[in-house]
């Protein structure tokens, strides 16, 4: 072996750096005895030189500062990403800097990270609903919600709704009208299927006012509330309004006109027909009669002949039977009949001592008419209940069956003081609702039913209400806003589109009135508007719709109106979607 130091050391871990230095010093030898020339050294020691320049220069160093920047940079955001992404992950926590602000700005900013707490905290509720109670604002379009919480809760408030974790918007347009009515709006929240202006449980082949078409059954919309009577759910509606009315016959009439709720509002060829009207098919027919709990007004279409007081006055607006008949006493009887568990309550005191615990049918009618708003009702015995008092007792009755209940309950006041122009009495309703929906909730949460429970509140359709000018923060939402630059006249913040005593106009001047000189704030003052009608219209807006509870998530964005029905359908697994026709239709794609 050679006696070199690179060839005859043997490489160790203690002498490898020894080694190492000795093969650099002994190149030289190397190169002689292999025949090498002294130029080959010289060359290497440049390039050995060169190399060290490089490690030298000031773009090497700024290069390797960059990167070791960049390094610390990436390390920083990898470390924040997953310190973030873990607080969202288990949502218990928001994890945020905390800076120093002004307090106009902080107080935004911490508004914003309790919002945000509660978006991540969110949960998705998907078990099957037992449950549904399905609330109505009869007319409360976006305008009005945002005008009642105003008029409650100031700007910063919120309507008990609009705590709701899920929310979205339904396009209210019908078959055949872009602004509805609510009757085909209503069949197109509890049928599912959009119709034709002023028609109900009558799908589009039904022209308005053809009773011909509509005794075609194939033409009839099934409901919510038949598919529920189908399943053994129970149900029941609660109105403020006539129990004939638009809304809540939706539910369980098939009609070719609103207008149909008793003989009076039919012409002789529809009876000759054979078309029913509203109120028949209430009691005489088979989804009405299926009804656990019907509550509301319409004694006048329900019992021919009957007369008004000034508490109980009969609606003008409206006809009233003169037929004969008394269908409040044929629905007792028919009850009596069957032998089930029955009542019939006509005024607070009934309503308060009726055991619905023990009752499984409850037929309520405390009006001739539509109910008094709110803020006139008669709190005595004697006096007509509020929407809380008639939906807790419904929940009472609907309650004692283990298969569930669905509830409609309609707010329909708010709709019938926005058709008189009187703004301040149709936020008042909407607050009354507000009242009623809170209600429901604690009723709920002390029988430990939220979770298994379909809270929904939507409208059927908007007014023509606007927010008008740009009045204080704080200011009265029924004051004013300020004053036309053409005439100088001072204008409410809230005014109407359409109107029947809006339309005003000082005779003297030519001008429009100056609503300074008014009570702005009276019940009964009507707020201006732009054009002059039989009465206020309603507007084509969407309306929102508000849910919580269970399937609560599937209202999540802009829906058709029609879509309502489908989900409650899915939710409590009735209709298309009874657990039955789910298994058959699995047997037919997996044959056993």
């Amino acid at each position: 072996m050679s006696s070199t130091g690179t060839d005859s050391t043997k490489l160790g871990d203690v002498g490898l750096i020894e080694v190492q230095l000795d093969s650099l010093d002994s190149s030289h030898n190397f190169t002689v005895t292999n025949g090498g020339t002294p130029g080959m050294k010289s060359q290497s020691d440049g390039q050995q030189q060169q190399q060290k320049n490089v490690f030298k220069s000031k773009v090497f160093i700024i290069a390797v500062t960059f990167s070791s920047v960049l390094i610390v940079a990436m390390c920083i955001g990898f470390l924040v990403h997953y310190e973030f992404s873990g607080d969202v992950s288990d949502m218990e926590t928001v994890a945020f800097w905390h800076v120093t602000l002004p307090q106009e700005q902080q107080v935004w900013y911490d508004r914003g990270i309790d919002e945000l707490k509660l978006a991540l905290n969110r949960q998705l509720n998907r078990r099957r609903a037992k449950n549904v109670v399905l609330f109505v604002g009869d007319g409360m379009g976006p305008n009005t919600v945002t005008a009642a919480r105003i008029y409650g809760f100031k700007e910063e408030g919120l309507l008990s709704w609009e705590q709701f974790p899920h929310m979205g918007l339904l396009k209210t347009y019908c078959a055949d009208k872009q602004v509805p009515d609510s009757f085909s709006t209503a069949t197109a929240l509890f049928g599912g299927v959009k119709v034709n202006y002023e028609t109900g449980g009558v799908d589009a082949n039904v022209p308005l006012g053809n009773c011909t078409a509509s005794l075609n059954e194939a033409n009839h919309v099934q409901t919510i509330l038949n598919w529920a009577q189908v399943d053994g759910m129970r149900t029941g509606f609660v109105t403020t309004t006539r129990v004939t009315h638009a809304t809540p016959a939706a539910l369980y009439a098939h009609v070719a006109d609103r207008r149909w709720e008793c003989e009076a509002g039919m012409p002789a060829e529809a009876q000759q027909q054979g078309c029913f009207d509203i109120a028949r098919q209430l009691v005489e027919q088979s989804t009405g009669r299926q009804i656990n709990v019907i509550m509301g007004g319409g004694r006048q279409m329900l019992v021919s002949n009957v007369s008004g007081t000034d508490a109980d006055p009969l609606d003008t607006w409206a006809g009233h039977s003169a037929d004969g008949r008394n269908l409040i006493r044929d629905w007792r009887q028919y009850k009596a009949d069957q032998g089930v568990s029955h009542a019939v309550v006509q005024n607070n005191g009934e309503l308060r001592n009726l055991d619905g615990q023990n009752t499984d049918y409850v037929l309520g009618i405390f009006a001739n008419g539509h109910l008094k708003y709110d803020h006139e009702r008669d709190h005595s015995d004697a006096g007509m209940p509020s929407l809380s008092n008639m939906t807790l007792k419904a929940l009472e009755v609907l309650g004692n069956s283990d298969k569930g209940y669905l509830l409609v309950v309609e707010a329909g006041m708010i709709d019938q003081a926005h058709h008189r122009g009187t703004a301040r009495k149709a936020l008042s309703e909407v607050m009354a609702l507000n009242e009623a929906v809170l209600a429901v909730q604690e009723h709920l949460k002390a029988k430990d039913q939220l979770d298994e429970t379909l809270l929904i509140v939507t409208a059927d359709h908007s007014h023509s209400l606007t927010i008008n000018g740009h009045p204080d923060r704080g200011a009265d939402i029924l004051g004013m806003a300020g004053n036309s630059k053409t005439e100088g006249t001072p204008y409410t913040t809230l005014t109407y589109g359409t109107s029947y005593k809006g339309f005003q106009v000082d005779p003297e001047k030519l001008q429009r009135q100056n609503p300074a000189l008014s009570d702005t704030t009276d019940w009964e003052y009507t707020q201006q508007a732009a054009i002059n009608t039989n009465e206020n219209l309603h507007g084509g807006s969407d309306v929102t719709i508000h849910a919580r509870g269970a399937m609560s998530y599937l209202f999540h964005g802009v829906h058709e109106q029609s879509y309502v029905a489908h989900v409650i359908s899915y939710a409590l697994r009735i209709g298309r979607f009874r657990d039955s026709t789910i298994a058959e239709s699995l047997a037919e794609l997996m044959p056993l």
